[in-house]
């Protein structure tokens, strides 16, 4: 979604390249368009342009702009078209006041009209637009630019994080939507993701719901959001592991973050006992557990329902996060709502945990970013340990939650070390696979593929959810349709779907579903279907054979591999960039 990057401070012999490159580290959140400005001695200049952040950086590379203010922008449309007219920053009447803005503004019409009538005259199709006169009629009556910035905000109807701009001054609010503020040594920036800063500063100040501050070159002030009294912003430290950031020698981010999944699984196989212990605690205790989260994530916790089944005996349940407010009815203090998310900034997993919260249910989070937004509101927090994840498509912090819900379930059946031992051999095994030349034959496969409209992948017991992962990594990637299935739904009604030649991706574990979905293979293939198989073995009904390690409970972190391969390569032969699927983002922050 929107991103947000903004700086006050020393002079910049080039504030364009600054902004610049402060808006590439938030363009894994996904952009449509992408625009700039900066601010001095009450003269504003504004730079945007459609398209990738490269195409705004062509125009300004002829361009040496010094300045100590400026605040950047990428856009993900939601009013309005994906023009130039569209992109942020906005501006009022004057063009003394700058905007930027992440979320929606629901009542945005009304006030529009009322506006119009008073004869501002408004350039784009926006929502954000408004915002800026809202603050120009206020800010014109003698009320301080803050203030005035402070009332508008609290006029507005929905979820958003806008900055207001204006010669020597950032006033920034939050909502619902992230936002966060940082010190640094020569300046202080704005953003609305806390690893934008973490190469600038570590020293993060994290706003509370519906806080607002004040950037000045002397420091950061918080806003009271009903009072407008000022007080001095303490900043939390803020350690962010930017080593491997980059892609290094990889040519995009998906590529190296699905090789880096080893590793992630070993860091999640070391966590401290007493944090898993704490975990479990809650989870022993709770009169009901629940799990949410949203896309991969939410995969994620149908797979967990499964190994706490199976492993810990355990009964609990899952909705995804948009639909989980409609199930709060149930909810107890004595209940446990457990909530995944990569970012800790997804909107409708938020939304699931403020519902919880409604009822004085307990919250455990398991997220990868700290000082994100989830992780203020949950009573605990578990960090994934998956490391920056640049990609849209989401693979490592995937398999990450599958580790800690794996310790989750072993630890509930009080073999934790049985369970972290596990990990430490999948981890292994998982590095083997790549060693092994299993991107070689993912290759060959996707070549078979490249032509193919439509995909079909199933799986039985807790290789359910991974079919249903990998079918996603399929079509969000390559545009191919895929759809994943339980093997056992093939005869109500998804064999239609099958005729000559259709791609069946096939996972067979060897566990106690394994018999079952080779049953449901061989009707797939007697209705023409080109079998995939991923597993262990090779099965006679296989036509083409994926090889994966034999790990026991651990099968959906493996077998999902394949699949997110498949997907890399799928989009290479197809000429898109797999790090940004076309209409995606990786932090979907509105609702």
């Amino acid at each position: 979604m929107c991103g947000v990057f903004g700086y006050i401070g020393e002079e910049k012999e080039n504030l364009p390249e600054f902004l610049l490159s402060g808006l590439s580290r938030l363009e894994y959140r996904g952009y449509d368009s992408a625009g700039i400005a900066i601010v001095a001695n009450g003269r504003t200049q504004i730079f945007k342009e459609v398209g990738e952040l490269k195409n705004l950086a062509k125009v300004l590379s002829t361009k040496k702009i010094p300045g100590s203010l400026g605040i950047g922008h990428t856009r993900w449309a939601t009013h309005g078209g994906v023009t130039k007219k569209n992109a942020h920053p906005h501006t009022d009447c004057s063009g003394k006041i700058l905007i930027v803005h992440n979320g929606i503004i629901e009542n945005f019409e009304e006030f529009k009209e009322k506006l119009s009538k008073k004869g501002h005259k408004f350039i784009s199709d926006t929502d954000t637009e408004v915002f800026a006169h809202l603050v120009e009629d206020k800010f014109s009556k003698k009320i301080s630019f803050q203030e005035a910035v402070r009332l508008t905000f609290n006029e507005l109807e929905g979820l958003n994080a806008i900055v207001a701009v204006t010669d020597g001054q950032i006033v920034a609010f939050r909502r619902g939507s992230p936002l966060i503020a940082g010190n640094g040594k020569n300046g202080n920036f704005i953003s609305s993701d806390i690893p934008a800063l973490a190469s600038m500063t570590d020293k993060i100040v994290l706003l509370d719901e519906g806080e607002g501050v004040i950037l000045s070159k002397d420091g950061v002030l918080r806003i009271n959001p009903k009072t407008g009294k000022l007080k001095k912003a303490k900043s939390t430290v803020i350690k962010i592991d930017e080593v491997r950031a980059d892609k290094g020698s990889f040519p995009y981010f998906l590529i190296k973050e699905i090789i880096e999944q080893p590793e992630v699984i070993a860091r999640v196989a070391n966590y401290k006992k007493g944090e898993i212990d704490k975990a479990v605690g809650l989870i022993k205790k709770a009169w009901g557990t629940y799990f949410t989260a949203c896309g991969t994530a939410s995969y994620a916790g149908i797979a967990a329902t499964y190994m706490f089944s199976e492993i810990a005996k355990r009964h609990v349940n899952f909705a995804v996060g948009s639909e989980f407010p409609y199930f709060e009815d149930f909810l107890v203090p004595r209940s446990l709502l457990i909530a995944a998310s990569q970012s800790g900034e997804t909107m409708d997993t938020l939304e699931a945990v403020r519902a919880a919260k409604r009822h004085r249910s307990r919250v455990l989070a398991m997220v990868n970013v700290p000082g994100s937004s989830l992780t203020r509101l949950a009573d605990k927090t578990l960090y994934l340990k998956a490391g920056p994840e640049r990609a849209v498509l989401s693979t490592k912090s995937y398999i990450a939650k599958l580790s800690l819900f794996l310790l989750f379930a072993f630890g509930l059946a009080g073999n934790y070390q049985k369970g972290a031992r596990l990990l430490k051999e999948t981890s292994r095994k998982m590095s083997a696979m790549f060693k092994d030349g299993l991107g070689k034959d993912i290759k060959r496969l996707a070549k078979k593929l490249e032509n193919q409209k439509h995909v079909y992948v199933i799986g039985r017991g807790v290789n359910y959810a991974t079919a249903l992962e990998g079918a996603l990594k399929i079509k969000e990637a390559s545009y191919i349709h895929a759809e994943g299935f339980a093997g056992g739904e093939l005869k109500h009604g998804v064999i239609a779907l099958v005729e000559k030649g259709t791609p069946c991706i096939v996972i067979v574990a060897n566990d106690r579903a394994r018999e079952s979905v080779l049953s449901n293979a061989m009707e797939l293939k007697s209705r023409g279907g080109y079998i995939i198989g991923i597993g262990p073995d090779k099965e006679s009904v296989f036509d083409y054979w994926i090889k994966v390690p034999d790990v026991g409970r651990a099968s959906p972190i493996v077998s999902v591999v394949p699949m997110q391969l498949l997907a890399y390569h799928l989009t290479l032969l197809k000429g898109y960039n797999p790090d940004r699927p076309r209409n995606l983002a990786k932090s979907v922050t509105v609702k």
